[in-house]
């Protein structure tokens, strides 16, 4: 059974953001608007190259453990999916767990999830689905579920968690034990701090697919806000932040040009960047640290031989109040 949900942000909440962050000294614009279909396309090309370590590494992660993270979630779940892009990962989880009840894929891009959803809606028949468009970063009120499930697990995988500054990460993991009591977890993916090289080169690969992705920021504000940006004018450029800890994505004017949203005018010059996107790394110690903040329980932890990636289970604290 599926059940589709549109609380999608409202055009003028994109527009407002876009044209906020656009006049704030430096320039950014906030990553959870990569996603419309073809950002979401390209993001699923991103983690097939071989440059971009984490998707592949997270899966081994998930099949070299499928067996104690089926024990920790348990029997009869619901299962709730930040971000939802593609359905390869909880592919893997659903097969891997015990008799899940229902599905709850949350994410911004509308078109993307609802395609997906109907898939996996004709694949798992058994599985009750409700598609939720909406931004999960924000406070969220679950839509009703109808199936007697036994408990409630969060599903977070990509190190998506680490395009949040800390400050916002502790609210978006405070959010989600909000919408979980005691026995229910939470399922994460989180980068490690690693090499250089190997940091650098997943954020800048041979192909230009992620730099496609970076510029097609400016196409969708172009499309959907009628702006006039002139995505020639402009270059991708990634780098590791070594005193902050996070891979930061900037698109660099390449000359002083005058951009033109809903009849306001935005000045950029030359090698003024717009900030897109971070990617933070944590140490282990790093991230419980943050999760215990937070409210949570570090239960366990995995990573791969080469310590690329962890895969975290964490619970409810008994004592959380919020």
């Amino acid at each position: 059974m599926l059940v589709l949900h549109d609380f999608h942000p409202k055009l003028e909440s994109f527009r407002d953001e876009v044209i906020s962050g656009l006049s704030k000294i430096p320039k950014q614009i906030p990553s959870k608007f990569f996603y419309d279909p073809k950002g979401s396309q390209l993001f699923s090309q991103i983690c097939e190259l071989e440059e971009y370590y984490p998707t592949r590494t997270e899966l081994s992660i998930f099949q070299k453990y499928k067996q104690e993270i089926r024990e920790l979630v348990g029997k009869n779940a619901l299962v709730i999916e930040y971000g939802s892009g593609g359905s390869q990962k909880i592919r893997l989880l659903l097969n891997m767990l015990d008799n899940p009840l229902a599905y709850m894929p949350i994410d911004i891009s509308k078109e993307y999830l609802f395609a997906d959803a109907n898939k996996l809606a004709k694949d798992y028949p058994q599985l009750e689905i409700i598609a939720v468009c909406a931004d999960y970063t924000k406070a969220l009120t679950l839509p009703e579920v109808m199936v007697k499930f036994a408990k409630k697990v969060v599903f977070f995988p990509g190190s998506t968690i680490g395009n949040l500054d800390q400050e916002d990460a502790k609210k978006l993991l405070i959010n989600t034990a909000h919408i979980l009591k005691p026995g229910d977890g939470l399922l994460i993916g989180v980068d490690l701090k690693k090499d250089t090289k190997i940091l650098t080169a997943a954020y800048n690969d041979e192909k230009a697919i992620t730099a496609a992705f970076n510029l097609n920021l400016l196409a969708r504000i172009n499309y959907d806000l009628k702006a006039n940006f002139d995505l020639a004018n402009f270059a991708h450029k990634a780098f590791y932040n070594d005193s902050k800890g996070r891979i930061e994505m900037h698109l660099i004017s390449l000359k002083n040009q005058t951009v033109n949203i809903d009849n306001i005018e935005i000045n950029i010059k030359e090698n003024e960047a717009i900030h897109t996107e971070n990617s933070y790394k944590y140490e282990i110690k790093e991230f419980q640290d943050l999760a215990q903040i937070a409210g949570f329980t570090p239960t366990k932890v995995w990573v791969d031989p080469s310590n690329l990636f962890s895969v975290h289970y964490l619970t409810i604290n008994n004592n959380f109040s919020g």
